[in-house]
């Protein structure tokens, strides 16, 4: 592969920009935050975790698209293997094969998840098949408030990471007990007066048959989540932070080892979408992903004071495996990227965003798949394991925070409601980088020419102005439309590919800074500044 690089030459076929003078501080703000090479991290949905990893040998797929990110930051994706399919997970010791009983596909449930799951101890130990050195936090069941099990898969969980050679550096950082426990009235598993103070007591009794297994204490590298609720209804909720701590989480010797309060949210429901073209342009809108992420800022607060990480365990577009035609669209890694560098202005340390096989909201599917993940007919061919459309969203957050460890990112003040900014620091608080996004959609069914934007950029509040970059490296997300489902580009090339390895030439642009930055309409630019 070559790079091709354009100096100084910028054409668009596109409508005459408007023009946005933009000032970027030569020195990370007061405000900045330190964002992972992890920070976008994985929510793997339990009940077909060996599709993903692998039971007798790896799934090659999922291992390179893991090893991708990791390539470019330095860092693997964290995961997080669970979710509601842990609540109706049983164990049964010696049973290699998963048993599972799933509901008939339908239209609008192409892929449903399972009901009900009985693993054995290969379930767990096929996370031998993971990328050396990667991180997971599992899940037991606590819906069913059988110990036994929950003692047993924890036990299984414990026993798998342990059999691991020290050379594969798997780690496992947490058990979470139970999952979204203020929907279990909604779902029939508790009575209509189902209150904190009645999980803080169920979470307690079952943390310490796990902590005694696993085991997890003070001396212990392996912690416990907190809390892992689903976010409706979020402003009159009891099922917040401070409810739990208020009921006694934190004071019983398991609650003592939480580390980490995990919140759940997503951006609508698929049944709730109106057309693709509109909806599609709601979720990217600036304004509606600050007013969803902005709701949990008192809940943040609450948990740093009680020194507890704050992450997003659960997240992604639009519940309910995503929205046909939006989740997978191109215009979602728009969505994604404002998203998640938002949200760490807000100070949320990790998202996990959740995957699950045939799931259109995914940024991959491991498997071969059979039938429609919009509406369930039969496919004509069957669809080999390949990445949607939000995996370049993995890929640009990562090579944003790059591997040199300490980075920063604070959000660039810009007057426009479609483009947002961020600039990246460097550890010694120097300006690197800065990420650009226009999310307003350009459709297949949109009638006028395409528009776009110019950037103006003047660098401030640095101890010598003089010292400011002189010289931009631009690199561009291509999209041809925002409801495109395929055939998008970072940098001329593609990880549509069957391995999920990039592939094609690499093309970048170099600019002097006084130039600026032309940005089409849904579309991205990560600039890399030097002197």
């Amino acid at each position: 592969m070559f790079t091709f690089v354009v100096f100084s030459c910028m054409i668009f076929a596109a409508i005459p920009a408007s023009t946005f003078n933009v000032s970027v501080s030569l020195a990370a703000p007061s405000n900045a935050s330190f964002v992972s090479p992890s920070y976008l991290s994985f929510s793997i949905k339990q009940d077909r975790w060996t599709d993903w990893a692998g039971l007798d040998t790896r799934n090659e797929f999922f291992y390179n698209a893991l090893t991708n990110i990791k390539d470019i930051a330095g860092e693997l994706p964290r995961l997080r293997v669970g979710a509601d399919s842990a609540d109706r997970t049983n164990f049964q010791s010696g049973l290699k094969e998963t048993e599972s009983v799933f509901e008939s596909p339908t239209s609008t449930t192409p892929y449903p998840e399972a009901d009900s799951d009985v693993v054995g101890e290969a379930f767990y130990r096929a996370a031998r098949h993971l990328p050396p050195g990667i991180h997971v936090t599992w899940g037991v069941n606590l819906r069913e408030l059988n110990a036994t099990a929950a003692y047993l898969e924890a036990k299984a969980i414990a026993a798998a990471f342990n059999s691991f050679p020290a050379s594969s550096g798997l780690v496992l950082d947490a058990i979470e007990i139970g999952n979204e426990a203020n929907d279990y009235v909604e779902d029939y598993f508790r009575s209509d007066n189902y209150s904190v103070a009645q999980y803080v007591s169920e979470w307690t009794t079952l943390a310490a048959n796990v902590s005694a297994v696993v085991p997890i204490n003070e001396d212990s590298t392996i912690k416990f989540w907190a809390g892992s609720f689903a976010s409706a209804n979020h402003s009159t909720s009891d099922w917040i932070p401070q409810q739990l701590f208020d009921n006694g989480l934190l004071t019983s010797s398991a609650g003592m080892q939480i580390d980490t309060y995990s919140q759940h949210l997503y951006n609508g429901v698929a049944t709730s979408c109106g057309t693709i073209s509109n909806c599609l342009q709601g979720l990217m809108t600036k304004d509606y992903i600050r007013g969803n992420l902005s709701a949990f800022t008192a809940d943040i607060a609450v948990a740093k004071a009680y020194n507890l990480s704050y992450i997003l365990g659960e997240t992604n577009s639009y519940a309910r495996h995503g929205a046909p035609g939006i989740s997978n669209s191109a215009g979602a890694v728009l969505w994604a990227l404002d998203y998640v560098f938002f949200a760490s202005q807000l100070g949320i340390d990790r998202l996990f965003f959740h995957e699950g096989v045939g799931y259109r909201y995914n940024f991959i599917q491991p498997v071969t798949l059979n039938i429609s993940i919009i509406d369930g007919t039969t496919l004509d061919e069957p669809l080999p394991p390949h990445v949607q459309p939000l995996y370049y969203a993995a890929v640009i957050i990562a090579e944003a925070i790059g591997k040199k460890g300490n980075v920063s990112v604070a959000e660039i003040s810009l007057n426009s409601t479609t483009v947002s900014g961020y600039a990246f620091y460097t550890n010694k608080g120097e300006i690197s980088k800065a990420l650009f996004i226009n999310s307003e959609g350009y459709f297949t069914n949109t009638t006028t020419e395409r528009t776009s934007v110019h950037l103006d950029l003047d660098f401030v509040n640095g101890t010598n102005t003089g010292n400011a970059p002189s010289e931009m490296t631009v690199k561009r997300l291509e999209i041809g439309y925002a409801d495109d489902t395929s055939g998008l580009t970072w940098g001329g090339q593609t990880y549509e590919t069957s391995d999920a390895r990039v592939n094609g030439n690499h093309s970048v642009e170099r600019y002097d800074v006084s130039i600026g930055i032309d940005l089409l309409a849904t579309q991205a630019v990560l600039v890399t500044f030097s002197n």
